[in-house]
């Protein structure tokens, strides 16, 4: 067994595991770490435990030192050269007038590095912008091109829930999201209703999947054809996935009614999985744009 400590060095970031070593380390303790952008501070996010060694990313770098009153007065200090550094990159940027957006500034704990986070269209030759940012700050320069998702994860805002977003709060990583999952859960596939901050299909989409599957699994069809348990004969009119009931067109004494009943009081033959979720063309060419399949690249 191998004892580890969770870090993490932004909000909402991945954690990494890290040698403990003898320092008494709790929740929300801070650290200095060694990482491969450098010296860094981060956070305690799991306390000291011991995890098998095919869990771990060998080498494991050990903590330095537990955070002391002057390495929080430099965090705070590289926070508000963050803010200048950004400024400064900004009109570095309109002056060699670059088709990019500049989202964030970080410098590593030791300022031995200042990385800036941008978004573009394309691919962008930020060689001359690199020179003239070095000779202004004196130290490495890096520019990382990220995409949507990670710059609204980095910016934050407020979802259509009208709650923080959940990848500036607590989700780590991004995961795959379809558009089959909005189909599976009978939402509408009005871009609009199914699209987060980012302009992606919603990360919360993904949240439920497994449960709708399974509710799914157990329905019949619209369109299919059943048999009540009072011996009536009729087409799906429409289901209600949570309340597991469905609405059945029946023929009662040569007049057509729509009846519900709960799904153990019909009988029907399943379909081939997963056949209601095929999307037509039109469907597919309005809603592709929104399919993400990226991972993060912030840590």
């Amino acid at each position: 067994m191998i004892k580890v400590v969770g870090v993490r060095f932004r909000t909402a970031g991945k954690i990494y595991y890290f040698d403990p070593q003898d320092y008494e380390l709790t929740l929300g303790s801070h650290v200095i770490v060694e990482t491969a952008r450098g010296v860094e501070f981060g956070t305690v996010m799991i306390a000291p435990k011991e995890l098998e060694p095919d869990q771990v990313v060998q080498p494991l770098k050990p903590v330095i030192r537990v955070a002391t009153p002057e390495d929080e007065k430099i965090e705070a200090k590289n926070h508000q050269k963050e803010k200048e550094a950004f400024k400064i990159c900004l009109g570095k940027i309109q002056k060699h007038k670059m088709e990019m957006k500049l989202v964030d500034a970080e410098y590593t704990f030791d300022n031995n590095k200042l990385l800036f986070y941008f978004t573009a269209d394309g691919r962008i030759d930020f060689r001359e912008l690199v020179k003239d940012l070095a000779s202004v700050f004196r130290t490495r320069i890096e520019l990382r091109q990220i995409g949507v998702r990670d710059e609204t994860k980095i910016l934050g805002g407020i979802g259509i829930c009208g709650r923080p977003l959940c990848c500036n709060t607590f989700l780590a990583e991004f995961a795959p999201v379809s558009i089959k999952m909005a189909k599976e859960q009978n939402l509408s596939l009005n871009p609009s209703k199914i699209s987060g901050v980012c302009g992606r299909l919603m990360c919360c989409l993904k949240n439920e999947e497994e449960t709708y599957e399974y509710l799914n699994s157990r329905l019949p069809h619209v369109g299919d054809h059943v048999t009540t348990d009072d011996r009536l004969k009729g087409e799906v009119h429409s289901v209600n996935v949570l309340r597991q009931t469905v609405k059945v067109l029946v023929e009662v004494d040569d007049e057509k009614e729509i009846k519900e009943y709960k799904v153990e009081q019909l009988r029907f033959k399943p379909k081939r999985k997963k056949e209601h979720l095929k999307l037509s063309a039109e469907e597919l060419k309005e809603l592709s744009a929104l399919e993400d399949k990226g991972k993060s690249k912030i840590d």
